[in-house]
Order: structure tokens, then C-alpha cells, then sequence
């Protein structure tokens, strides 16, 4: 097979991240991106060489991005005639719609963790169900906090067969080009039991028993968890020897914090910027060494997750798989994160 062409449908906070992981990968091509409207958003799409397109098919709104002086090549179903799968990266909630335009096409589709399972009857994360995604028509990425839920407690239950869980997220409350939402000075607790998160990763993961709470607070860099881990007797793990589980698992970062004065998610943001990742991303979930503790069968951890890219890798290894290309997830995982670094430090 040639080269997988990626149409990239919203070039917004996750799809301009989609297609520049796309546009890094050797088995893989961006065939367009869309926008509503003309915005800045088109410059850079403009500038990485993307080809534009208008997520429409009206002639009046592709004519107005010509208006504008930008290269339009014409509408979503120009763009999708020509592409392998299409990312679906729209703002949440316009998922039913547009799938009927993929499934009217006949084109392979990936939704994100705005839109619920139920959508696709499918949903990814590399570590947990990248075999069950092999060869689909459809699948969802599962949301970042999902994602890094995933990242951390999967090798612990492909360890010990069975895990409790309870986990409280201390959520952002916006993206940080996001100025129309709050709380701005108060703590908002999710009043809906169990949140979302949870249930959300038995879509990937059933076998972990799971039950999440969420609050918002007045941050935009990162979300935190608190996670408390009921283990099964006889798991044979240590402290020492989950902090080396998690080492070994791709997407992982394990750091002390007071010895490296990481003890916040400013100085971990600060930490991808240092790192030269562009935007400051930080695809890995980041979990404090000095956090963890093994007390008997119950495990406690902090973790950080960087809502605006840790699902990005996680797209492109759904493409593989859906696709068929790859069966193999830490593969396509090694494949994927080393295109991506070369890609950013160019």
C-alpha cells in the first residue's frame, strides 16, 4: 500500500496538531484540511502546504474563502473523494451529522472523545484495544483524560487481571486560546455521578472497574488526577516496581518531583516547552515518582495530562490500525513518536 491519505476535517486546537503528526509520518499524507470560514487558521494551513478546503459544500462559502485570497480546492466531499480516512476533529457535538456524510462516501472515519461511543459503537487508545480497531470503518479516539486514565492503568490490569478504581479529576476549564468559558474564580464540581471519564474508559478497557468524579478549576494548561488503585491479592508489585512498570510503557513520563522541581503542572508545561516541542505539547502522561505509593493492595498517584495533544499520537496509531497497516501497537507507537520528535526538532 502507498501512502495513507489523511483528509483532516477542522483545523482547530486538535486538528491543526492531527495534521502536522500526519504530515510527519512516512506512511502517511495530508490530503487536505477544512475550515468553516476564512480565519487565521488558513495561514497556517497555507503555510505548512496543506491543501484547504471549506467543511461545506456551498458555493457561496468556498467562493468566500477565494475572496479572501485563499486557495480554496473546493468542498468536504471534493476532499473526501480523494482521501483514504478522514480525522474528524469538528467541534464536539456535530458528529451525527457528519457521519452520514463519511458513510454517504463510503470513507473510513475517526471521530475524537467529544462525541460519545455510542456514535461509533468503537473506540481507540493504543495501549488497551489497538487489535479490536484493526481493518474498522469507524472508531473515536477516547478524550485526554480517558487517554491518560488508559496510559497508566492497563499495564496494571494486564498485570494483575483485575483492578478497582477511583478516581477524582481536577479538570482545566478551558483550552488556553479558549476565552469564553470559566469558572474564572471558583471551583466547579461536576454534579453528575459518575462522571463521564469513567465509563468512558470501559469503552477501551471493560475488564477495570472504575468510578470518576470531576471538578473544574480555573487553570488552561493541564488536567490532574488523583487516583486511588485497588489491586488484587497477590499481584507481587511494589512501589519501586510500578514506577518501573510505568517507565517501561510507551508515553509514560515517571519524575520525582521535589528532586527536580516539578512539583506543578506549570513547571511540567515548562518542561515540554524546554524540551523544544512545538506549541509546548506534551504528548506523555506525566505522574509524579514522589506522588506514588503501594500501601498493601491499594495504590495511591497523581498524574498530569496536556489536554490539548496527548490524543494526538493516539490518532495517527488508530489511522494504522483501522487501516490495517500495523498490528503491532507498540510498532505503530514507535513509529509514530519517533516521527514525530524528528518532525519538531527539525
Amino acid at each position: 500500500m502507498g501512502s495513507i491519505k489523511v483528509a483532516i476535517n477542522g483545523f482547530g486546537t486538535i486538528g491543526k496538531r492531527v495534521a502536522d503528526a500526519v504530515d510527519a509520518q512516512p506512511d502517511m499524507e495530508v490530503a487536505g484540511v477544512t475550515k468553516t470560514g476564512p480565519s487565521f487558521g488558513c495561514d497556517l494551513a497555507a503555510k505548512k502546504g496543506f491543501p484547504l478546503y471549506c467543511t461545506s459544500d456551498s458555493e457561496q462559502m468556498i467562493s468566500s474563502f477565494e475572496n479572501s485570497g485563499y486557495d480554496c480546492r473546493g468542498g468536504i466531499s471534493d476532499l473526501l473523494g480523494i482521501a483514504d480516512i478522514v480525522v474528524d476533529c469538528a467541534p464536539g457535538k456535530l458528529g451525527s451529522q457528519n457521519i452520514e456524510k463519511y458513510r454517504e462516501i463510503g470513507i473510513k472515519h475517526i471521530f475524537q472523545g467529544g462525541e460519545k461511543h455510542s456514535l461509533t459503537e468503537m473506540s481507540y487508545t493504543s495501549c488497551a484495544n489497538h487489535e479490536e480497531n484493526l481493518n474498522a470503518d469507524c472508531s473515536r479516539v477516547v478524550s485526554c483524560n480517558t487517554t491518560g486514565l488508559s496510559r497508566t492503568l492497563v499495564p496494571l490490569f494486564n498485570h494483575c487481571g483485575s483492578l478497582r478504581v477511583e478516581c477524582t479529576m481536577i479538570r482545566r476549564a478551558a483550552d488556553p486560546g479558549d476565552s469564553n468559558k470559566g469558572p474564572i474564580n471558583a471551583i466547579k464540581p461536576v454534579l453528575k455521578v459518575p462522571s463521564h471519564h469513567g465509563p468512558d474508559l470501559m469503552t477501551v478497557a471493560p475488564g477495570i472497574s472504575i468510578n470518576s468524579l470531576a471538578v473544574a478549576v480555573p487553570t488552561t494548561i493541564m488536567h490532574v488526577h488523583s487516583i486511588v488503585a485497588d489491586l488484587p491479592d497477590g499481584h507481587g508489585l511494589s512501589t519501586e516496581s510500578i514506577i518501573q512498570l510505568w517507565r517501561d510503557t510507551p508515553r509514560v513520563i515517571v519524575m520525582h518531583g521535589e528532586e527536580n522541581r516539578i512539583t506543578s503542572t506549570a513547571e511540567v508545561m515548562e518542561l515540554a516547552r524546554d524540551i523544544g516541542r512545538k506549541w509546548g505539547d506534551l504528548h506523555e502522561i506525566f505522574v509524579w515518582q514522589d506522588g506514588v505509593k503501594l500501601d498493601g493492595n491499594r495504590l495511591y498517584y497523581f498524574q498530569a495530562i496536556h489536554q490539548e495533544s496527548d490524543v494526538i499520537p493516539e490518532n495517527i496509531d488508530c489511522i494504522r490500525a483501522m487501516m490495517g497497516t500495523e498490528s503491532d501497537w507498540k510498532k505503530s507507537v514507535s513509529i509514530t513518536d519517533g516521527a514525530i520528535d524528528r518532525y519538531y526538532s527539525l
